[in-house]
């Protein structure tokens, strides 16, 4: 799409404009592509990810279908934000409907002990 942005890029720019990370409650952002999924916890002000999962790591090792693999991704970085001292976040969905995969990493980082 040349000039003009894609319907996913609308929704994120509408997003964004109104949600942001602190360093008292970095953003959660979800990036889901045909083969994986990936979630970054994002510190806006100092414009640092302070944390990252994805099911394309090498420290990942749930198979099973993609949903499967989005919650398991939502677990390990719960895991890694919680040991980084990260408890609260703002869940970004990216432009994405909050369905599917997107709904199972939210799913999945909540029961690993994240609040949003």
């Amino acid at each position: 799409m040349t000039g003009k942005l894609s319907r996913r890029d609308r929704i994120k720019r509408g997003i964004r404009k109104r949600l942001s990370g602190s360093s008292e409650r970095p953003r959660l952002s979800v990036y889901r592509s045909n083969k994986g999924i990936y979630a970054q916890i994002i510190d806006d002000i100092s414009g640092k990810t302070l944390v990252s999962a994805s099911s394309l790591s090498k420290e990942f090792a749930t198979t099973g279908s993609k949903s499967d693999q989005s919650v398991a991704v939502g677990k390990m970085v719960a895991e890694k934000a919680i040991a980084a001292g990260i408890k609260q976040v703002v869940f970004d969905r990216n432009g994405y409907l909050y369905h599917g995969r997107v709904k199972s990493l939210a799913e999945g980082a909540r029961e690993g002990g994240l609040i949003f």
